[in-house]
């Protein structure tokens, strides 16, 4: 059981995450200062950094439970098995484009090398995707919204490769287009085509 330092130091915390996420939903990562963020929060400056090093830090914290939330949306949401998967890779690239192109230039630098991770949820982030993926067809299978004889592990490789393949070219671009858009397009022209044998 937690004492009361414990608790009023998670409910900082969550009031910070809670700011940060209210105004770089509103403003952008670039245009959110650790100034706006704290006075939202109702917090002192200082405080902020007793829990992130640096207002990127807090974007990272966030994702944690956010590309989850996308995943039971996604599972949630009224229609096809084919919108609902729409729905999560759609979704999956408009928050890491949210988040801004410089955010994900970062991540990306940071975690190429996988022997140099130290962040446990950075080093397993592919797998946590992956997972994630599988999730949602089979889901889709228990739904009865696909055949069961659907080769959930190679749709999910071949889905997750294609959004870390497009989060790559939309960050070596310097975000010149919508990394949203891009995927959207890649769902509209290819995904009927790919899914369609295994609908039911």
């Amino acid at each position: 059981m937690m004492n009361n330092r414990q608790l009023a130091a998670l409910e900082t915390k969550r009031k910070l995450m809670e700011a940060a996420q209210k105004l770089i939903c509103e403003k952008g990562l670039n245009d959110t200062s650790v100034e706006q963020i704290t006075e939202t929060a109702g917090v002192s400056k200082g405080t902020f950094y007793t829990y992130f090093k640096k207002k990127e830090d807090i974007v990272l914290a966030l994702s944690r439970g956010m590309f989850g939330e996308i995943l039971e949306q996604a599972k949630s949401l009224e229609g096809t098995f084919l919108e609902k998967l729409e729905f999560y890779m759609v979704n999956f690239s408009g928050y890491i484009e949210q988040g801004s192109v410089q955010m994900a230039q970062e991540w990306v630098k940071n975690v190429v090398n996988p022997n140099l991770v130290t962040d446990s949820f950075d080093k397993n982030k592919l797998h946590a995707d992956l997972k994630d993926m599988q999730e949602l067809f089979f889901y889709g299978i228990e739904c009865g919204l696909l055949k069961k004889d659907f080769p959930v592990e190679d749709f999910a490789k071949m889905l997750v490769d294609v959004l870390y393949g497009e989060m790559l070219c939309w960050c070596m671009s310097d975000g010149a287009y919508s990394f949203r858009e891009r995927t959207q397009e890649y769902c509209k022209n290819y995904l009927m085509i790919l899914i369609q044998p295994y609908l039911i």
